[in-house]
């Protein structure tokens, strides 16, 4: 395909295969983090009904599983840079559960809702627009979009049968105590505080809905993957109890990760596309797709957390993968899902099912194996 006047290669709406040189990589050090990525497969069983049955997330009566599940495969990947596809692992086509990587999804979303005018600034308060109760308490008034996509809301309430207590004192990371998980902590002001909660990222979830009075995955099909020439193997599940009457119609909602089952099914082969998108800015084929006011946005980090975007991870300071630029951001899910984009190197990698202690040294290793 030739590209357009100004249309640079990485433009082009494909990812082409190449040879690792082509795309600047040496190819031994380039095999070697693949084989490292191929070998450091996440702890989990591989039935995903069962590794959240035995409390992955949180005890009874909590975990109660809401929406479906799906058997994982192995560990795949795919590495691209300069726009090209230099390598692929596993069945990079398998369309598996992403579990949290479905909250950078909601965020690209919400920038959809931005280029539209269904919200006008992310500074916004939600209940402007949302008018079905959830925002009119004297805790949950002032939220703005920008809060629930900064995970700094405090949002007080229940979606889906599941109340935001569950997340609170929620902790991340290798080194989380959960040991106080669910317990009824005080919450303060909108914007002064930083949690990762899933219940507030559904509200989040429930209201772009309510926006588009259309159910998100079709939104997301039309204005994003279609125009990325995704496959037909993905799609966004629902909770069985996630059903909402909006204009006359029963609408499902869908959740921005699979803590209790549904969420994101989806393989690497169109993640990467997705993290293609995001490292050019929202333009993709000569169009944008996203503006690229909304991106900048959506990777510049929270006044309160400066590793954390709107809905995506950051590496300010370098801290969260010491070999990437302080510019690479990433989309990243429970179970060792991630979608790495690093404008500094013009690389994209997605990896699935890859042990979250081994992921800053499989980036490190890709990166290393850069030659020019």
């Amino acid at each position: 395909m030739s590209a357009s006047p100004g249309l640079t290669a990485t433009e082009l709406p494909s990812l082409s295969t190449v040879a690792p040189a082509a795309a600047g990589f040496d190819a031994d050090r380039l095999q070697a983090a693949v084989g490292f990525a191929a070998d450091h497969e996440i702890g989990w069983s591989r039935d995903i009904a069962a590794q959240l049955a035995q409390g992955q997330f949180e005890p009874p009566p909590w975990n109660e599983i809401l929406g479906p599940t799906s058997d994982r495969g192995g560990p795949q990947g795919v590495i691209v840079r300069h726009g090209q596809l230099a390598a692929t692992w596993g069945d990079p086509d398998r369309a598996d559960m992403t579990f949290s990587v479905a909250k950078s999804y909601l965020a690209v979303l919400a920038g959809i809702a931005f280029a539209d005018g269904l919200i006008a600034d992310p500074r916004d308060r939600v209940g402007d627009r949302i008018t079905d109760g959830g925002f009119d308490s004297e805790q949950n008034r002032a939220t703005t979009w920008e809060h629930l996509l900064q995970q700094t809301s405090e949002w007080d309430g229940t979606v889906w049968s599941k109340p935001d207590q569950v997340d609170r004192y929620r902790q991340l990371g290798p080194q989380a105590d959960n040991s106080r998980k669910g317990e009824a902590r005080p919450l303060a002001p909108p914007g002064r505080y930083w949690e990762y909660n899933d219940v507030r990222v559904n509200r989040l979830s429930l209201s772009l809905m309510q926006l588009f009075r259309r159910p998100l995955p079709d939104v997301l099909a039309e204005r994003i993957m279609l125009p990325l020439g995704a496959s037909d193997d993905w799609a966004w599940r629902g909770y069985d109890n996630a059903w909402e009457e909006i204009d006359g119609r029963r609408l499902q909602g869908v959740p921005g990760g699979s803590h209790w089952g549904g969420g994101l099914w989806i393989g690497a082969r169109d993640q990467a596309r997705l993290g293609q998108l995001i490292l050019q800015k929202g333009r993709w084929g000569g169009r944008e797709l996203l503006p690229a006011a909304w991106c900048a946005r959506m990777l510049s980090p929270c006044a309160i957390n400066p590793e954390y975007g709107y809905l995506w991870w950051l590496n300010s300071g370098r801290q969260r993968w010491p070999a990437a630029s302080d510019r690479a951001a990433a989309a990243i899910g429970a179970g060792g899902n991630i979608i790495l984009v690093d404008p500094a190197h013009d690389l994209v990698v997605a990896a699935r099912w890859l042990d979250d202690g081994a992921t800053a040294t499989f980036v490190g290793m890709v990166i290393d194996a850069i030659a020019d």
